[in-house]
């Protein structure tokens, strides 16, 4: 999976925003979304938010997880387990990055929350560079990656792959060959 496909699957969570239009309830495919009056919050998809706060329709209000305070306890905590700790949002880093590249100005301290996140991202990637070393080195047949974000397992899958075919031909290679009792013609 691309992280273009990650991003894309990011963009269905709900976000709050207070539109400043006027408009009845909108039936799709996906669910029905508003009523939209001005001022009143309502919860609609990271695309439809995007797409209105770039006409200018729209104020975002951040995910209640996107505040400095929290973010660094996420962090904190992150630095100290060993395990992979849970994160606010399965799609953590998409929506950082989506709603500070469309919205940075409705998100207070937008600065700190991108350098706190890409903190618990760095952290993150560490430890599952660790484990990917320490499973290959054990010669592990599974592994058991608890609380990783689709994100992660993207970004570290295709090496993980790629050593576990190198290991079992290596291993492959290694056997001693099955004697053969028929002749070959």
């Amino acid at each position: 999976m691309e992280p273009a496909e990650a991003e894309f699957l990011a963009e269905k969570e709900l976000v709050t925003i207070v539109p400043s239009f006027s408009m009845d309830r909108v039936h799709l495919i996906g669910g029905d979304l508003g009523p939209f009056n001005p001022g009143l919050p309502v919860e609609v998809p990271v695309w439809l938010a995007i797409s209105l706060k770039q006409r200018q329709k729209c104020r975002l209000i951040p995910p209640e997880w996107m505040d400095v305070g929290k973010l660094e306890e996420i962090r904190d905590q992150e630095r100290k387990e060993d395990t992979f700790t849970p994160m606010p949002s399965p799609y953590y880093m998409e929506l950082t990055k989506l709603l500070l590249n469309y919205a940075s100005d409705n998100i207070p301290k937008a600065d700190e929350i991108r350098t706190l996140v890409k903190d618990t991202w760095d952290t993150r990637m560490a430890k599952l560079r660790l484990s990917a070393d320490s499973f290959v080195r054990q010669q592990e047949a599974h592994a058991k990656l608890d609380n990783l974000t689709l994100m992660e397992i993207n970004t570290i899958g295709t090496f993980l792959t790629q050593a576990l075919d190198h290991m079992y031909k290596l291993r492959a290679n290694l056997q001693p060959a099955a004697s053969n009792d028929s002749q070959d013609f």
